[in-house]
């Protein structure tokens, strides 16, 4: 896209953030799109289930008096991601910032597992997210103004964990190489990108809720003596889509509770 380098335009009050995988109740999507929504913006939820992706989108315009948006979308599919990119252009105010959170796991060893359950998990976490964000960061870089987070893992880090194998931190750490990328290549258009990784979240994708056998286990190797929240990754996907993260690019914030040093 030929446009003129720097500066950023000024911060909207009335913006759109498109977060996707945002539908289950216990994700971090679902809980990113609250504490956006309570700040101020309005949000798109971009889930494979159209019934729940509405049902999230009203209850959050509900709440917090913003217009919301729900959209079932397959984000692995170009022209139905693209369609959807179009419809929120069209129904809601500028698009600043996206959060690439739609993921799916995979406890599957490498040496077990199969061509189809490999590209089926690359297809969501990397092509998926390759394809929603080409098509905001068109929007974004138009405007001069953008915030991108992936939603990485701490897997990718670590060469797997507590349920994730190798297809999944595969995926998950291409989307670091990713956002790295794309600080490079779209800041000149005023566009940042960040990315965060999750370790022990107590979430859907981690099997379920947590037993007490699990989170002893998993407390072992935990600095902070607690499994994280959803709310403790929400927390710092809404700084770096602020205003106030302009000058963070290109960087990744270990939500882990010190695993990596423990």
């Amino acid at each position: 896209m030929a446009l003129p380098p720097y500066p950023a335009s000024p911060f909207p009050v009335e913006r759109t953030a498109i977060v996707t995988g945002a539908a289950s109740p216990r994700g971090i999507g679902r809980a990113t799109a609250d504490r956006l929504a309570s700040r101020g913006w309005s949000v798109v939820v971009l889930d494979l289930d159209p019934a729940a992706s509405s049902a999230v989108a009203a209850e959050l315009q509900q709440l917090h008096g913003v217009p919301c948006l729900g959209l079932g979308v397959d984000i692995s599919d170009r022209p139905g991601v693209r369609d959807a990119v179009a419809t929120v252009v069209a129904e809601l105010p500028q698009l600043v910032a996206l959060v690439n959170n739609a993921g799916v796991s995979s406890p599957v060893p490498f040496l077990e597992v199969s061509e189809q359950e490999w590209r089926r998990v690359v297809d969501v976490n990397l092509h998926g997210t390759f394809h929603v964000t080409q098509e905001a960061a068109r929007v974004m870089a138009s405007h001069r103004l953008g915030r991108i987070v992936n939603v990485s893992s701490a897997s990718a880090q670590r060469g797997g964990g507590v349920y994730g194998r190798a297809a999944y931190s595969a995926s998950k750490a291409a989307l670091l190489g990713l956002a790295r990328t794309l600080a490079r290549e779209l800041g000149p258009h005023g566009v940042t990108a960040n990315s965060v990784s999750p370790g022990s979240i107590d979430t859907d994708i981690m099997g379920g809720p947590l037993t007490d056998e699990r989170k002893e286990f998993l407390l072992r190797e935990l600095p902070v003596g607690r499994i994280g929240t959803v709310q403790d990754v929400a927390a710092v996907i809404a700084f770096l889509v602020s205003e106030d993260a302009g000058y963070l690019t290109g960087v990744t914030y270990d939500v882990n509770g010190g695993s990596h040093i423990a």
